[in-house]
């Protein structure tokens, strides 16, 4: 059983390949695109209740897809990759997400976790440099259940937006950063108890970029001083371009409504 396991999910080597913007590459893409489309235009004028159930769902199979990634990894890797561990931004909105949607703590921060889980999943189904390290081909297990765990993710981010965020506010985007800061603390506590040597073993975990420049930029020696600021910096900028495409969306659907 291991064997065929193995041979099924293991990479997939071809003459073609997946890579960034490559054709595969935006054929995904693409399709991810429609996807949310289509499931926002057709929810647009269904009940809270349907629509709150989509959301549930959908964070439920993103969240399904990140955990049981974990037992797959043996047989598609030969081992568990402990770089999934959920201590960069996309795992951990996952596993965050899907706690919001569950417990009456995380709930609090709902919005504010939707849309860290949207910009870090976003900005990995535009650039999935990861994969493209790899040249295997595009019906790969790494393939397809990288792209589908962030595409769902992404989707997940929109369709809180689409239908649960009527009251956003840019004076509340305090809250954004201060979940941005905590995630932060997070990765560096993760780079902190997983780096090192131990016998035969060393790692040099990146987690959230916040221990070495991702572009090599910065020297080594100044990277871990810096990039914990650089990282909040770009993605509360994000976060607040949301608000500034989010807002007048919002306002001008009102408006409509109310004509």
């Amino acid at each position: 059983m291991y064997k065929i396991l193995s041979d099924l999910l293991s990479d997939k080597k071809s003459d073609t390949v997946f890579s960034c913007f490559g054709f595969w590459h935006f054929l995904y893409t693409a399709i991810i695109i429609l996807v949310i489309l289509f499931t926002v235009v057709f929810l647009k004028n269904k009940n809270n209740d349907v629509k709150r159930k989509v959301l549930n769902v959908t964070v439920t199979i993103a969240f399904g897809l990140y955990i049981l990634d974990f037992f797959m990894m043996p047989f598609a890797y030969g081992e568990i990759d402990l770089e999934k561990l959920p201590f960069h931004i996309c795992t951990a909105m996952c596993v965050a997400c899907f706690l919001s949607r569950h417990n009456s703590f995380f709930s609090r921060f709902k919005t504010e976790l939707a849309l860290l889980g949207l910009i870090s999943n976003l900005i990995y189904v535009i650039y999935p440099a990861g994969l493209g390290w790899y040249s295997i081909s595009p019906f790969s297990y790494r393939v397809i259940q990288t792209v589908l765990f962030h595409g769902v993710m992404t989707a997940y981010g929109i369709f809180v937006l689409a239908f649960e965020s009527p009251n956003l506010r840019l004076k509340n985007s305090y809250r954004d950063l201060t979940a941005i800061t905590v995630m932060t603390l997070w990765a560096l506590l993760g780079n902190t108890l997983y780096n090192g040597e131990y016998g035969d073993y060393s790692h040099a975990f990146n987690w959230f970029f916040v221990v070495r420049d991702p572009f090599y930029i910065l020297p080594e020696n100044i990277s871990p001083y810096i990039m914990p600021f650089i990282m909040v910096l770009v993605i509360f900028t994000a976060d607040i371009l949301i608000y500034a495409i989010y807002l007048p969306i919002k306002k001008h659907s009102s408006h409509a409504k109310r004509g």
